[in-house]
């Protein structure tokens, strides 16, 4: 259904959204002598990390026909990650000293990752690829080829045909939200944090935040500032949890929720009931390509996106259609950068990609290693513990270093206080150490 690449190939390339991911792959594709276009449906460079203060009319973002706000970053939002482990890696996430304006925590906000992001794409020239205001509304295969469509800001539509489409649109607009029994006659009112920004309008309410990963977490104690009760719903707690959480006299946490009654109350499954003004759903969001028309052969199956071999390549169409940037719980961009490296070599027929049939292979028994292993299907692509040994992989079939000893101890030491101590990790740590070793590594290398 795709095309292979002779040896030595220079082709024009199609990167669809101008984020982290995108910014990475333009950048390596060119670096491979390919010529590239980037479709970034906004205004700049960034993608999910450019903020809006604009929510979606559908709280919980169901409606197919709403307003879509592609942005999910809230205002009080830092990273999740030490910031020197999740930037590129010939291009350190290091604090900017001579700019007052900008941020140099070590966790720093979504603005300063943007700036970091903007600075990326000025320092290799890479906004000059960039469409913006172009929104891609269908990409199919087109002989040997690609088509693409796409739709102007003043909406005139415009037909282009592709050697190769790297997708790179980010996973952060389309909500998951959680089933809750009863939840159609609850009077109360929900949201998702897909539209969640700001405290303020929780002021006084008792609110219910279903899920205790990053977003629950951070979402949870923003709104105990002003909230009369927050009471968190974690389905990986035992059923009888219950306990009030350090840092603040108005936040629980609970086993998930049994229930939702007409009568405005929430019962749990510790047996706990209160009487709740709002629920704030902290679950997740799909991967969604709605413009991406293989005539059935991706698909994406309870968030799994399939088939795919190492997260990037579908067997049957490779190497001219990959993704970018879909594992989560990753270094993030040093991630982007490097499957950004192994795409654009492949496609130049620097590296080759094991035959069709021997990728399906492989993917079927990744599949079958999830199953074995107990795994729900939605955790495909989390890959977490084993994120160092995919990019070493990675790293391997693109003649690139393995991932340093101090960015892989970083990465899990930040894991592990996320985990435990979600209240002060940003501002407490103990490995000094490491951020020692990554700035020695810097300056070794003459990148600061």
């Amino acid at each position: 259904m795709a095309p292979a690449c002779s040896p030595t190939n220079s082709l024009h390339v199609a990167v669809i959204g101008a984020g982290a991911a995108g910014l990475a792959a333009a950048r390596e594709l060119r670096r491979e002598s390919h010529s590239v276009i980037i479709f970034e449906r906004g205004t700049q460079v960034g993608g999910l990390w450019v903020y809006t203060p604009q929510t979606e009319p559908d709280p919980l973002s169901l409606d197919p026909n709403r307003t879509v706000v592609h942005s999910s970053v809230y205002d009080s939002l830092r990273t999740n990650l030490p910031r020197e482990c999740m930037g590129y890696r010939d291009f350190p996430f290091v604090p900017r000293n001579d700019d007052a304006s900008r941020d140099p925590r070590r966790y720093p906000s979504h603005r300063e990752v943007l700036a970091y992001l903007q600075d990326f794409a000025r320092e290799f020239n890479l906004e000059e690829m960039v469409r913006f205001e172009t929104e891609v509304v269908c990409v199919e295969p087109e002989g040997q080829k690609w088509k693409i469509r796409s739709k102007s800001s003043d909406g005139i539509f415009k037909d282009e045909i592709f050697d190769s489409v790297v997708v790179c649109n980010g996973h952060y607009t389309e909500p998951r939200v959680a089933h809750v029994p009863g939840i159609d006659s609850w009077p109360g009112k929900q949201i998702h944090s897909h539209n969640y920004r700001v405290p303020y309008p929780f002021k006084d309410q008792v609110v219910v935040v279903i899920g205790n990963f990053a977003s629950g977490s951070d979402i949870s104690r923003d709104i105990t500032g002003v909230a009369k009760e927050v009471h968190i719903a974690s389905r990986s707690n035992p059923s009888e949890t219950y306990q009030k959480l350090p840092g603040s006299n108005n936040l629980w946490l609970h086993s998930m929720i049994e229930s939702a009654r007409k009568d405005g109350s929430i019962i749990f499954k510790n047996g706990k009931v209160v009487q709740a003004n709002t629920i704030v759903h902290c679950t997740g969001y799909k991967y969604h390509f709605p413009f991406l028309n293989t005539n059935g052969y991706i698909t994406v199956d309870d968030n799994c996106v399939g088939p795919l071999y190492k997260h990037v390549f579908p067997p049957a169409l490779a190497p001219t259609l990959s993704f970018i940037g879909l594992p989560w719980m990753t270094l993030q961009f040093f991630m982007f950068e490097l499957q950004s490296k192994w795409v654009a070599a492949v496609l130049s027929g620097r590296v080759t990609l094991p035959s069709s049939d021997r990728m399906m292979e492989d993917v079927t028994a990744f599949y079958a290693k999830r199953d074995a292993n107990k795994l729900p299907k939605r955790y495909t692509h989390k890959l977490g513990e084993c994120q160092v040994d995919y990019l070493d992989w990675i790293a391997e079939q693109v003649g690139a270093p393995p991932v340093e000893h101090w960015r892989a101890e970083e990465v899990h030491g930040g894991y592990r206080r996320l985990a435990t101590q979600s209240d002060t990790f940003r501002d407490k740590w103990d490995d000094d150490h490491l951020i020692l070793e990554a700035y020695e590594d810097f300056l070794r290398q003459k990148l600061i």
